[in-house]
């Protein structure tokens, strides 16, 4: 049987809705992250990496979220269920399953660092110039980038219901993560469309079996 190493509050959670959705019968190993938020270094025996997700699945052992969902996609959907049939559907499937790593959450995650520079573990001492590079970072730059990504999202949405056209993919899967990280520390307002489209994603009886299975979901 297939087997998610899964860690809370990870972007582990949206391989668990893609086994949902395709009604794949999967294990679940689950970790801890430690109060650094960091992955517990058990993960490393898993892979060298110590990230998560990694599945294993027919003696093969597979990590970063874009492979996984991939290589999920054409082992076990034979059908094409989560992936467009239409070639301008699946320039744009492709599309979005490398830009949420490779452009979005990048920026998300400097977010974070930087605006953790005036907090713990950060020494009280070097917290008020951390504070103050932080903010200076994001407003100089980050917000901007950030504020940049989010109109285009929001523009790609009024266009289409979904990432890759007019039926759920794999695409919004992958960007369930960033895009939910956006909506929870992006600050902004007014992105209905995004919005909009994180309530949907919601109702989907395989999203609420995901996270009933990989347990509560917050990004930190």
């Amino acid at each position: 049987m297939l087997i998610v190493h899964h860690l809370n509050n990870s972007r582990s959670q949206r391989i668990l809705w893609m086994l949902e959705e395709l009604q794949v019968p999967y294990q679940i190993v689950r970790y801890q992250r430690e109060p650094t938020m960091l992955a517990p270094d058990s993960l490393k025996v898993v892979h060298p990496l110590g990230k998560s997700p990694v599945v294993e699945d027919n003696g093969n052992i597979i990590a970063e979220s874009g492979a996984i969902i991939e290589y999920l996609q054409e082992t076990y959907d034979p059908e094409s269920r989560l992936k467009p049939i239409s070639c301008e559907d699946k320039l744009r499937y492709r599309f979005w399953l490398h830009y949420a790593e490779g452009s979005l959450m990048p920026l998300l995650m400097m977010k974070l660092v930087f605006g953790s520079l005036g907090k713990a573990p950060v020494p009280w001492l070097l917290r008020p110039v951390g504070n103050v590079l932080g903010q200076g970072v994001q407003k100089a730059y980050l917000n901007k980038q950030i504020l940049t990504h989010a109109r285009y999202l929001e523009d790609c949405l009024q266009q289409t219901p979904w990432f890759a056209g007019q039926a759920l993919s794999a695409a919004d899967i992958q960007m369930s993560f960033p895009v939910i990280a956006l909506l929870s520390r992006g600050g902004i307002n007014d992105l209905p469309n995004l919005q909009n489209w994180y309530n949907q994603i919601q109702i989907r009886p395989a999203w609420q079996r995901a996270i009933q299975q990989g347990g509560p979901f917050e990004i930190p």
